[in-house]
Parts: structure tokens; C-alpha cells; sequence
């Protein structure tokens, strides 16, 4: 059954890669998009412009949409970008929780981070603090914690993979490789649609193992 879609963040490194695939999959997609990038959007895609930074630059042009998918964040993020996530993905949440309330949006979608971990402990704060907000709106939703996505420009932590999979061969570091484990972009992908293609009655999550299960 087709969808009706808002996004923000459309334009990043995740959405880039979703709205065309629920585009071809017949799901009708919004966007938001500061005024001026609307040729950003894929042809077949609704630019919406607003500041996502602003509730009110887009609050009232949600509907029709039922399913909200909210992508904003600082793009690569690390430990030194404690300031920007508290400036962007925190401000962002704020807005777009509130707004999916008004809007009267069946279904939330969240892209949070695996937490607990061991860095980027600012990144995991605003994001707890995000799916916090949202429980407590009482919006059925879907949260997705990856930890990090690989993909175009995001390949260093390839490296990484032989580690990963020593540490999930010990039994005291298996729990922790799991649920920090590296996805990639075709993984985070198949993950998305699936939550916005299945719904939810109530708070879902999607860990690491969950985004790896949608796509082999």
C-alpha cells in the first residue's frame, strides 16, 4: 500500500539514497528543504520549503503526509562536533516532534545512534534525548540506532571489519561488536523502507543486528 511521506534531511547521505527508492516503490514523498536547494530533490518528489532548525517555517505544510521520517544530523559525525549536535540534530528533533504531533502523523521514524558506547558520548545524548521526546509524545514510531553507516565517502572504517569480527567470535565482546557493529549504506537503506513500508501500533527498535536482518 502506498505511503504518504514527509522528510527532513532529505537531501543528506541517507535520504539521498531513500526518496528515490520509495519514489520507484510508488509512495508519494515530501521533502523539507531550505529554499533554494529544491533542485536537490529527485524529479517525482515534493520540495517543501522550510527550515527544519524552525517548526513553524514547516508545521502546517506537513499534511497530507501519515508517516514522518526524520534524517537531519550533522554529516560525519565525531567527538569534536558536540557543539553541532546540540545546534542541529537536538534543535531539529524539537521541531519536528512537536510539528508530527499537530500534523496528526501515524507513524514516526527516527534514525538514532546504538548507544550505550564508548565515544561520541554527545551524539548518543541528543539522540537518547530524541527518542525520549518522542516516547513521550506518544507517536507510534520506529527508531533505528546504527552505529556507523559505510558507504561513498564513508569507507575508512572498513578497516575496522577484522576487529569486529575477532571481537564477536569472544564471548565477552560478542554483545558489544553486535550492537556497535559497522552497516552499510544498502543495509541502512533496506532497513528504512522496511520500517516505513511495515508501520508500527507502538515503539519499535531496530539495533544493529535488526538493520543487518533486512538486507544480506
Amino acid at each position: 500500500m502506498a505511503k504518504r511521506i514527509f522528510i527532513t534531511g532529505g537531501t543528506g547521505y541517507l535520504g539521498r539514497k531513500l526518496i528515490p527508492e520509495l519514489l520507484k516503490r510508488g509512495h508519494s514523498v515530501r521533502a523539507l528543504v531550505r529554499p533554494g536547494s529544491e533542485s536537490k530533490l529527485p524529479e517525482g518528489c515534493v520540495a517543501v520549503a522550510g527550515n527544519a532548525l524552525d517548526k513553524e517555517s514547516f508545521a502546517q505544510k506537513i499534511q497530507p503526509a501519515e508517516t514522518f521520517v526524520q534524517l537531519v544530523g550533522v554529516p560525519r559525525p565525531s567527538p569534536a562536533k558536540a557543539k553541532q549536535f546540540r545546534e542541529i540534530d537536538l534543535v531539529s528533533i524539537r521541531a519536528s516532534v512537536p510539528a508530527a504531533v499537530e500534523a496528526g502523523i501515524k507513524h514516526f521514524v527516527y534514525l538514532s545512534v546504538a548507544q550505550p558506547a564508548p565515544i561520541m558520548k554527545a551524539y548518543q545524548e541528543v539522540r537518547a534525548e530524541g527518542e525520549k521526546l518522542i516516547r513521550e509524545s506518544g507517536l507510534k514510531a520506529t527508531i533505528l540506532r546504527p552505529w556507523y553507516v559505510l558507504g561513498p565517502g564513508h569507507r575508512w572504517p572498513y578497516l575496522l571489519l577484522p576487529v569486529y569480527k575477532v571481537m564477536e567470535m569472544i564471548p565477552s565482546t560478542r554483545e558489544s561488536a553486535q550492537r556497535l557493529g559497522l552497516v552499510t549504506l544498502a543495509q541502512m537503506n533496506a532497513a528504512l523502507l522496511d520500517a516505513i513500508e511495515t508501520g508500527s501500533d507502538a515503539t519499535r527498535i531496530y539495533d544493529v543486528p535488526q538493520i543487518r536482518q533486512t538486507i544480506h
